[in-house]
């Protein structure tokens, strides 16, 4: 069969795509390499997901290398890699039909104007490649609207410091607030903060042939039983696939894009279940698997135009990778210091608690020591929330003060503590991951996966810039918990990149001696090709990344729409 359109991936970046060009009338494939899974198969099994990471592939069949950088008794920096066979650290985000966004929190706060224009706004940071995005925040806002209606955004604007403009209010009342979203809102009024609830990809009712939050606690890494949350696979690739225009092949391996003498996509090779060789042709062809993998495939598939791998001529395939910089705080609120109202309201579980603070999105403090001159910098975001599920929450009761194993009735006190004497409210901080050249995606020359494909090789540089910002942040945090009542208050940053927050490898821009993607991420050097996942993303912003990504790929769906309409006309 013929196609207009071949998608490999099906997550938040490709879906918008399959979803806008199969409702257009065009022919569309999408080649994912998980299995199509639905509801029926999302248990809410915490072994399975918290022990035995069910739903990515095994680290012995496929796997990345991940650089560090270490320092010998000398003072000499040096890097070294190592296989995630075995270091154990995965870095798959869910190989599945609709990809990662099955498995995400849903925490969906825009990008802001400021986000766009990042250079021009704040200036260099030395060993930073900061640049300024192609395109501005307004030109991507009607495309966030779309994305709050077709995917299903739950929420409620309220006036804070640092609201960015939007054109509508969230089609969907917010989801029922968790009891202790009220402590937090008082306690941030006492202290002059601005409490802010957190806007969800999560139906707060039923809309779109899918049924609302059914608050069973378990979402964050968990597929939905119900449907409402908003993932590519349940809020777009379903209603695509109804058309009748959208075909999807699950277990398809993609390995080799195929280009011909003029430099134009040719083919895509592919493993199917059974391990097959097979080939699959259109008219244009999207690559969206997630921002390493993105880049691994195009670093492989070498031509006669592209002898570094396709659309690589400029050798920024792979460059300037991004994960998200911050870390996490906690403190503990004691029942023998509550109310037993209080106390009950502390031990409901279900709702969410869908509360954050940007006040310091962007910081004016000339006594903060990574502002520029004017002291001025770009901040982040703080998001709070429980760990209410019992083997999450008994991590780490089985080592005592010293970090040496207990059992018996030692271990039988300390899970008792946990679970009857205290509960913990933590924040997580979201600031940007700057881009630089110690932080990318080449291809390892040892190590292969099952199939003999060479693997990614995930060099994870971070600049210090983004551990003192994440810094600034989590005391703030802290202080917010302080005022609560909290005990035993900590936080911590760290430079190791949380693996589902990943963009960059293929940034978009006007230089293609810079860039990899023009301003509709279509590639400089290859016509018929476009990346629509976070790979385009020359910087993070300090927000989680997948709304971004799926209003991209709803900005770019209708440029490849028009495109293919002009070409049967």
């Amino acid at each position: 069969m013929s196609f207009d359109i071949c998608i490999v991936g099906s997550g938040a970046g490709a879906s918008p795509v399959a979803y806008t060009l199969a409702k257009a009338g065009a022919k569309v494939l999408i080649l994912e390499k998980g299995p199509w899974l639905t509801e029926k198969e999302f248990f809410k099994d915490e072994l399975a997901i918290s022990l035995r990471d069910s739903y990515n592939p095994k680290l012995a069949d496929e796997q990345h290398v991940i650089e560090e950088e270490y320092q010998t008794a000398d003072g000499e920096n040096y890097w070294q890699g190592e296989p995630t066979s075995e270091s154990g650290w995965s870095f798959w985000n869910g190989n599945v039909v609709g990809g990662s966004s099955n498995f995400m929190s849903g925490y969906f706060h825009r990008l802001k104007p400021v986000d766009f224009k990042l250079k021009s706004t704040f200036g260099d940071i030395e060993g930073a490649n900061i640049v300024d995005w192609p395109i501005s925040y307004d030109e991507l806002e009607p495309f966030y609207a779309q994305v709050e209606r077709d995917v299903g955004v739950s929420g409620k604007v309220v006036s804070h410091p640092h609201q960015e403009p939007r054109s509508t209010d969230f089609p969907y009342p917010p989801l029922v607030d968790h009891q202790v979203s009220d402590w937090i809102d008082k306690a941030a009024k006492n202290i002059g903060y601005h409490s802010m609830p957190v806007p969800r990809a999560i139906l707060s009712t039923p809309a779109m042939g899918r049924k609302s939050c059914e608050y069973s606690g378990y979402c964050s890494s968990y597929g939905c039983s119900t449907g409402a949350k908003g993932s590519g696979r349940a809020a777009l690739l379903n209603h695509a696939v109804a058309t009748g225009n959208l075909t999807i092949k699950a277990n398809a391996k993609v390995y080799h894009i195929a280009s011909d003498d003029e430099g134009k996509i040719s083919a895509i090779h592919y493993y199917d279940s059974q391990g097959r060789e097979q080939t699959a042709t259109a008219k244009i062809y999207v690559v969206a698997c997630q921002a390493v993998e993105t880049s691994r495939l195009l670093l492989a598939s070498k031509g006669k135009k592209f002898p570094q791998g396709l659309a690589n001529n400029s050798g920024q395939v792979g460059k300037n990778l991004v994960f998200s910089g911050g870390g996490t705080g906690k403190g503990d609120f004691l029942f023998a210091d509550l109310t037993t109202e209080k106390q009950a309201q502390l031990k409901q579980v279900g709702p969410f608690i869908n509360r954050a603070l940007q006040d310091w999105y962007q910081i004016d403090d000339k006594s903060f020591s990574g502002a520029n001159q004017q002291g001025q910098a770009k901040g982040g975001t703080i998001d709070f929330l429980f760990y209410q599920n019992p083997i999450a929450r008994a991590q780490g009761q089985q080592f005592n003060d010293e970090n040496e194993l207990v059992w018996g009735e030692q271990l039988q006190k300390n899970l008792k503590e946990e679970f009857t004497s205290y509960k913990t409210l933590r924040f997580e901080v979201f600031n940007d991951w700057l881009p630089t050249d110690d932080c990318f995606v080449s291809l390892d020359t040892e190590v292969t996966d099952k199939w003999g494909q060479a693997v990614a090789k995930v060099r994870i540089g971070a600049h210090q810039h983004d551990m003192v910002v994440g810094e600034y942040l989590a005391k703030k945090g802290e202080k917010l918990l302080e005022s609560m009542g909290a005990k035993n208050i900590t936080s911590s940053v760290s430079s190791y990149p949380p693996t589902n927050l990943m963009a960059g490898g293929c940034r978009f821009g006007n230089d293609p001696k810079t860039s990899v993607l023009n301003k509709y991420c279509q590639a400089h050097e290859v016509n018929n090709l476009y990346v629509t996942d976070g790979s385009f993303m020359p910087t993070g912003g300090s927000v989680p990344y997948t709304f971004t990504i799926y209003a991209n790929a709803f900005r770019v769906a209708e440029h490849i729409k028009h495109r293919w309409q002009e070409s049967i006309i």
